[in-house]
Parts: structure tokens; C-alpha cells; sequence
């Protein structure tokens, strides 16, 4: 566990690597919120840390979800039953997926199979729906006398939202703000990059949901990969360059005649090309290899998103049909 200001603290939730998805806890005049929750192997976790803090199951107010993606909401319906007082907050889209999640594991076992499955979430539980508040833009919830106030963030997904606490004048953003893990960190900068997993990235949507986190002029980000980062403004530029600049490899891709190549391969090596300049031009050294045993996952999830996008795109469609996008 990470202590950060402000009584925010980053719990790693131990998904496939060390310090690639942190599921945050605020502590406030006694009163506790967890933001995110990780899988259902990440909840003793997430307890134990509760429990070093000197705070009891029933201080935690809140549950904030940025969005219903497995890894940042798998382990909601155990945690819940852990936390006698707590209510799960999930924007509208996501709240019933929370309460009946049988949609939500039979399209990841259809992605991953039963047994990978099984290891990387759990057990996925539902929410009783009493205990789910689904938000509206601009609503505020209190923890003690600390606001959260709710934004509405698509492109990522349509269901995703962040939380600005007014108190620390930070912001939670889940995958909206991009990914940041610490390892790419040079002289005290931080590197950030887009999420582009499917199945509802939207580039626009995405640019546009940057600029309103950023007009709320907060001081530092809390990313769920990975923990605290500052100095927006610079990363918001970057966010914007490498989701344009994805959208369009992704088209390129799409229209490639090299027959020789799937979609995929031809798009893996266009963002792999993209990202990778960018990792250079912030000034990294990391060795080839350890930064493609970072951003492999992310770069495949990436692609398959783009994927996704271009197939409902009227402008592409045609072309990935007498493609081959597999």
C-alpha cells in the first residue's frame, strides 16, 4: 500500500503483474470510501489494508466505480458483502451489470475461456440492488464533510464516470485519463498513454471527456494503472496527439492493401510504431524488452478496440469486411 496526501491510498490489487491495477482508499474524519475494487481475488487484500488503517468494515460509506470492466469492478459484489454500510456508486449504464453480472461473465469466458477466467477474476458476485446508487452528472456524495462530485466520461466506455474530490482537488479516472504505470516515470514526469480496449472506444467521445476532467483544474489524477500523477495539462496534450493519432493508424490499417497481413497484425504494428515513439521521446531507456513485457497486453487489448471502432465506422466498415480483422 501507497500513502499519498489527503488520506488517499493506492492498495495494489495484485492483477497479472505488480503495480498494474491499484485500487484506491480514502479516509476521511473517520469515514472510508474505496474507489474501485479490483477482481474478487483482490477483496482480503483491500480488507487487510482497511484493517492497518485502524478502521472497521462498517467506516466505509462507498464503493466508486469508475466502470464495469472486470479489472477495476470484478470484486464489487464480495467487497460489498464485507461492508455492511457501504452502497456501490456506477454510472447507469453500468449498475445493472453490477446487480445481474451473468452478461458480464459470459462475455469474458467467451473472451478468455472458463479456466483463465477463473484465475484472473473469481468469482464474480452480484450487487443487492438497494445497494447501488447510479449517478447523474454533477451529483455530489459526502464522505463525512469531503465531496465527490460525479462526471460522466465516455470513450472509453460508455459507462464510465471519474470523481473529483473537491477536498484534495483531485480526480479518479479510472481508464479516461489513459494508463501511467510508474515503471515509465523519468526524472519525476510521468507517461501516460490512451486505453482503447473494447468494445466501445470512441475517439472523439474520449478527447472530449479529457478536456472536461482537465477543466475541472485539478491539482493530481489518480489513475487505476497505476496510483498518483501530476502535471495534467502536459500529459492531456499527449492523451489527445496518441488518440488522434491511433484513429488514424487505425483507418490506415483498414484500407492497407497488404494482403498478407491480418488487420490485426497490420494495426499491431502501426500503434506498436506510435507508442513506442512516444515512449522514446519522453526520454525512456528502458530495454526493448522490458517495455514489451509491459505494454503487450495493453497494446492487443488496444488494437482489438480499434477494431471494434472501425467496424462501426460506415466510413471503414466495407473495408474490414473484405479484410480479415481476426
Amino acid at each position: 500500500m501507497i500513502t499519498y496526501d489527503n488520506g488517499i491510498h493506492a492498495i495494489d490489487a495484485e492483477y497479472v503483474r505488480p503495480m498494474l491495477d491499484a485500487v484506491h482508499l480514502v479516509v476521511h474524519e473517520g469515514r472510508a470510501a474505496f474507489v474501485e475494487t479490483g477482481t474478487s481475488r483482490s477483496v482480503p487484500q483491500l480488507l487487510a489494508a482497511l484493517a492497518s488503517l485502524g478502521l472497521s468494515r462498517d467506516a466505509v460509506d462507498w464503493v466508486f466505480i469508475t466502470h464495469v470492466h472486470l479489472d477495476h469492478a470484478g470484486g464489487a459484489g464480495q467487497l460489498m458483502q464485507a461492508l455492511p454500510n457501504a452502497k456501490a456508486v456506477l454510472h447507469p449504464r453500468g449498475a445493472p451489470h453490477m446487480v445481474d453480472p451473468r452478461k458480464l461473465v459470459d462475455a469474458s469466458i467467451a473472451v478468455y475461456g472458463a479456466e483463465a477466467f477463473g484465475a484472473l477474476y473469481g468469482e464474480i458476485l452480484p450487487i443487492a440492488s438497494e445497494r447501488v446508487v447510479s449517478t447523474e452528472p454533477g451529483q455530489r456524495f459526502s464522505l463525512a464533510d469531503r465531496d465527490f462530485e460525479i462526471l460522466h466520461t465516455p470513450g472509453h466506455a460508455m459507462h464510465h464516470q471519474v470523481f473529483f474530490d473537491h477536498h484534495a482537488k483531485a480526480v479518479f479516472t479510472g481508464d479516461t485519463f489513459g494508463l501511467s504505470y510508474r515503471e515509465f516515470d523519468v526524472d519525476g514526469r510521468a507517461f501516460a498513454f490512451p486505453t482503447t480496449t473494447p468494445t466501445q472506444f470512441d475517439p472523439d467521445q474520449l478527447i472530449d471527456s479529457i478536456h472536461r476532467i482537465l477543466a475541472l483544474q485539478p491539482r493530481t489524477a489518480y489513475f487505476t494503472h497505476y496510483g498518483e500523477v501530476r502535471d495534467l495539462p502536459r500529459l492531456a496534450v499527449a492523451l489527445e496527439r496518441m488518440t488522434r493519432a491511433f484513429a488514424e493508424a487505425a483507418k490506415e490499417a483498414s484500407v492497407d492493401a497488404d494482403v498478407e497481413r491480418s488487420l490485426r497484425d497490420r494495426l499491431l504494428h502501426r500503434i506498436s510504431r506510435v507508442l513506442y515513439a512516444e515512449i522514446e521521446a519522453h526520454g525512456c531507456t528502458l530495454p526493448a524488452q522490458r517495455i514489451d513485457e509491459l505494454l503487450g497486453l495493453d497494446i492487443g487489448l488496444n488494437v482489438d478496440g480499434l477494431i471494434a471502432w472501425l467496424a462501426r465506422n460506415p466510413v471503414t466498415k466495407q473495408a474490414i469486411a473484405e479484410g480479415n480483422p481476426s
